[in-house]
């Protein structure tokens, strides 16, 4: 045969090769393609990662084995939504299944923070977090301080701006707001970042580079490591973003060190109850790791006490001013338990006045399960298994659990999953409806559930009371409201209001 008819043969053999893989996964929801597996239709549903990833768990019956390039380290995973595996790996089993050995390097910037720990050192630093946040003075100290901060910034910022026609990216206010409240908490500094004028409001480099970095984390669990790698080498793309939101966010965290040592000696021991002191305790038994670990600890206390609350906040807004009937039983609430004759009521927001607030606790929870703060979680198995689904788990096998999927799970919700009712969280007698934490994962389940949990629905039912309360909320006309394709689930536009002064 001639050099042509061989060309030709083969240009033959490859088409009758590449048609008949076209014809079997036309009609597949996830082509299993030769050599790049299932990576295509994951960049081609990028932009809406979060749903396609819950089309595809409720396709498969709530657990999907992934495919991914040949000799890459995405090679293959399983997603779930199921909420018996999500028990097990969580709770049940827990010991075998850890971070895993790529954690550390797409999460590193929580270096050696606890959300990057296992084992006996986790252990350790989570004794510490929950002797520290459970703690009835930090608790008396975090109230003080967002009640200064509704008072005196947060709530005088609203009411300027619905004075005028400006739009406002609730988001963004947000943002400044609890990004102020964690400084003032761990470093009892201030960086005031949310002025109470609009007109003096700035972009400010260290709050943005925490949503940089989510971009970057997620990004890196499907793009293949040796492109990000590579990216990462020559500084280009999401990489060179990265490496300006990190040095950025380390000058801020080295900023707010200098100050508080810069005061430490004209402070009584009493008079400063931020977080700062007790870590710089523990770091000193660190010995020269002691600079890295006040560094790494206090941002993964930013990442924790920052984007997820201003996150949950903003979709919760969203929800409710687009369902007055949920805004009115709200209000009517708040009237009914916070209103007392002749006081001011910001003062009135007290702990026991807030757990009063049934019907917008259930508003919160509601929007937590269909927006959760963080969209799904990464484990790695240690050794064999097999999950309640039936499926069998191999060593170092990655699984991810998706928060945002099994939000929108009828087997787990009922078929009106996808509507907003704070009611389904109400039972008959007007009590919450405790539901099991491997079901509303918002907090997470098992050993790893978040120390955070009581002080963030404090922050949140304090900001949603007094905000709705003095204000009504408008979303701009054809804003659109999708989610970002990031670790936490902000909205990728913003979330453009006009705000306007409630007559109550």
């Amino acid at each position: 045969m001639t050099l042509f008819q061989y060309i030709t043969l083969f240009v033959a053999i490859l088409f009758i090769i590449s048609y008949n893989i076209w014809r079997r996964n036309k009609n597949v929801l996830v082509p299993n393609w030769p050599i790049i597996g299932m990576l295509p239709s994951v960049l081609h549903n990028q932009s809406k990662i979060h749903d396609f990833a819950t089309l595809v768990l409720k396709h498969h019956g709530g657990t999907f084995h992934f495919k991914g390039p040949w000799f890459t380290n995405i090679a293959n995973f399983m997603i779930t939504s199921d909420p018996m595996n999500v028990h097990h790996i969580t709770s049940k089993n827990f010991s075998n299944y850890g971070k895993g050995s790529d954690f550390h390097e797409i999460f590193e910037i929580l270096g050696v923070g606890i959300f990057n720990l296992d084992s006996n050192e986790w252990k350790q630093e989570r004794a510490l977090f929950h002797s520290l946040l459970k703690r009835k003075s930090f608790e008396i100290l975090l109230h003080q301080c967002i009640r200064n901060k509704l008072e005196i910034f947060l709530l005088p910022f609203l009411d300027h701006a619905s004075k005028g026609v400006q739009i406002l990216d609730l988001q963004d206010i947000l943002e400044r707001f609890t990004f102020d409240i964690i400084c003032t908490s761990v470093f009892g500094f201030d960086p005031n970042c949310l002025p109470n004028n609009f007109s003096e409001i700035s972009d400010i480099s260290y709050v943005k580079a925490i949503s940089v970095t989510e971009d970057v984390i997620l990004s890196r669990h499907y793009i293949p490591k040796c492109i990000w790698k590579l990216q990462k080498w020559l500084q280009i793309g999401q990489e060179k973003k990265y490496k300006v939101a990190k040095e950025n966010l380390h000058q801020f965290i080295y900023k707010c060190l200098n100050y508080y040592r810069s005061g430490e000696e004209k402070r009584s021991d009493d008079s400063h109850l931020c977080l700062l002191k007790d870590l710089m305790e523990e770091g000193l038994e660190k010995g020269e790791m002691v600079e890295r670990y006040i560094r790494d600890t206090t941002i993964n206390l930013l990442v924790a006490g920052n984007g997820t609350i201003s996150t949950g906040l903003t979709w919760f807004f969203w929800l409710v001013s687009t369902h007055p009937r949920v805004d009115g039983k709200i209000i009517q609430e708040i009237k009914d338990n916070c209103l007392k004759h002749d006081e001011n009521f910001i003062a009135n927001l007290g702990v026991e006045e807030l757990d009063k607030l049934v019907y917008l606790h259930g508003a919160i929870c509601e929007a937590l399960r269909l927006y959760p703060s963080v969209a799904f979680q990464h484990k790695c198995a240690i050794k064999s298994d097999k999950l309640p689904s039936g499926d069998h788990v191999s060593p170092n096998t990655k699984l991810i659990y998706s928060l945002y999927a099994m939000g929108r799970m009828e087997q787990i919700w009922g078929e009106d999953c996808l509507e907003f009712k704070p009611e389904r969280w109400i039972s008959d007698r007007g009590q919450i409806i405790q539901v099991p934490s491997y079901k509303f994962i918002a907090f997470n389940a098992g050993p790893r559930s978040c120390l955070g949990k009581d002080i963030s629905f404090l922050q949140m039912k304090m900001v949603a009371a007094a905000v709705l309360f003095k204000f009504h909320i408008q979303v701009v006309e054809g804003h659109s409201i999708i989610p970002r394709v990031s670790i936490l689930l902000r909205m990728e536009h913003g979330f453009k209001v006009k705000i306007r002064k409630r007559c109550i």
